[in-house]
């Protein structure tokens, strides 16, 4: 891999983000509310724009800032999940913000503050570098928590999420701490040099905070406490934001750190993720089942989710990785789909959350009915969708790699989460139907219907995405 001191072609899609911050929040500044939407145009397409760079790049894996910065092809992968996920938000958020009246020029700029942040996070090379993008990312993400002030629900949601988010800044610090005075060096190459063999207790102390941090990104148990709360609390568009690209860039550095800077202490670290994809199995299948608020229950189902994910990470090879990848693909669609559908719940002009008032929609609205249970039966994992797969090559990684009570206890702990989706579906097309809801906007629309391809066709063609996320899995070994 080329290390460079500087090189433009490698941070291009970076450069193009923070520029369009910069000019926008300059804009924003000189005129004022007029400028909300036009902002929000410009942001749109500023965060295109990064895409196009990203999915273009044809330039060789690399690294820059002197290795802190890498270029390869699991950082292009992610990346450009990322840049979806906020994409698909600022567009989805266009409407309710006008109808909620909770405008104002700040929120798209936010939302590009935390993608840059994501972008950064997602290539870091060292701790530094790591500790740099994760504190952009999750600085923005503190505001836009609680960015309808007007709200009690959402100043909750931001304090909470504030507190928590300060507490594993702290532990991912000291874990950094640990791991730099006895490996001599913050680059994960170094970290892998120095660290081969049998780990010091002080390593393994490192190593468990260090993991800790990261893992309140994702939001797995045990460090899930906050989600429930803020995914309730905050304006939707913000939780759609908070369960699809910030998941994307954590789960990224996660595999990457656990691949590039600890590969000869894998049986100390499997054991944690081991331990932490059960504990986060097992709540989000079980603590979902009594929730009534729809955004409540998607909190405990991404909880469950990321456990699933990490069944791939607990396998430590390029199948494992590879598993991760696709998952968190098929993930961000199944996500965006089902808040695309919430954010189409809205009955005389005020929306609505609980999974109640989706009663009989087949029957006033069967589209919209047919869409959300795709996501339902793809989120269950039920073939030929697209959830299935997803969670077929991390359960088929942890069978390969010997690890078959871990891959035994997600299949069983995934039929338990079975219930509450389908239940769902129940609802919409069994129970009496409720008053119809208004009709939803174009973006809401267009994100479900694509959501809802992407999770029925994957079956078709799977060969684009899988082979590009093979791709990315082998870049990190």
């Amino acid at each position: 891999m080329n290390v460079t001191a500087l090189s433009l072609p490698i941070v291009l899609p970076e450069a193009i983000v923070a520029a369009g911050v910069l000019a926008l929040l300059l804009l924003g500044a000189l005129r004022g509310e007029r400028s909300v939407w036009l902002v929000t145009e410009i942001a749109a397409a500023v965060l295109a724009a990064a895409l196009v760079a990203v999915i273009a790049d044809r330039h060789a894996p690399g690294a820059t800032f002197f290795g802190a910065f890498v270029d390869d092809a699991f950082a292009r992968f992610m990346k450009a999940l990322a840049l979806i996920g906020s994409l698909a938000t600022l567009l989805l958020s266009v409407e309710f913000m006008r109808r909620e009246k909770v405008g104002g020029f700040e929120f798209p700029i936010l939302i590009l503050f935390a993608t840059l942040g994501m972008m950064m996070l997602i290539s870091a090379g060292d701790l530094i570098a790591l500790y740099l993008g994760l504190e952009l990312m999750s600085l923005a993400l503190y505001v836009v928590a609680a960015y309808r002030r007007d709200s009690l629900r959402a100043s909750e949601a931001g304090l909470k999420y504030f507190v928590l988010g300060a507490l594993s800044s702290g532990m991912l610090l000291y874990g950094a701490s640990l791991i730099y005075g006895y490996a001599g060096t913050v680059s994960f190459g170094g970290i892998a040099a120095a660290l081969s063999g049998q780990a010091s207790l002080g390593v393994i102390f490192g190593l468990v905070f260090l993991l800790a941090g990261l893992a309140f990104k994702i939001s797995v148990a045990p460090f899930h406490m906050w989600t429930p709360d803020v995914y309730e609390g905050a304006p939707t568009p913000v939780t759609t934001f908070f369960a699809s690209a910030p998941k994307m860039a954590a789960m990224a550095i996660l595999v990457r750190v656990a691949m590039t800077a600890f590969p000869g202490v894998a049986a100390d670290w499997r054991q944690i993720v081991t331990f932490v994809s059960i504990a986060s199995m097992a709540l989000g299948s079980f603590a979902a089942i009594g929730q009534t608020n729809f955004k409540r229950l998607m909190a405990y189902s991404a909880i469950g989710h990321m456990g699933f994910a990490l069944v791939g990470l607990a396998a430590g090879t390029v199948e494992g990785a590879h598993g991760v990848v696709v998952y968190m693909a098929i993930y961000l669609a199944m996500t965006l789909g089902t808040f695309a559908g919430i954010l189409s719940m809205r009955r005389d002009g005020a929306y609505v959350e609980d999974i109640a008032d989706l009663a009989g929609l087949a029957r006033t609205n069967a589209p919209m009915a047919f869409f959300l249970a795709a996501m339902m039966f793809s989120l269950a994992g039920v073939p030929p969708l697209a959830g299935f797969f997803a969670k077929f090559y991390v359960f088929a990684a942890a069978v390969k790699a010997d690890l078959y009570g871990l891959a035994v206890i997600g299949v069983l702990l995934s039929a338990v989460s079975a219930y509450y989706y389908l239940r769902i579906v129940k609802i919409m097309y069994f129970d009496e139907p409720a008053k119809a809801f208004d009709r939803p906007g174009a973006a809401a629309r267009i994100v479900l219907a694509l959501s809802t391809a992407v999770v029925i066709f994957y079956a078709v063609a799977p060969a684009p995405l899988t082979n590009a996320a093979m791709a990315a899995a082998k870049s990190l070994f």
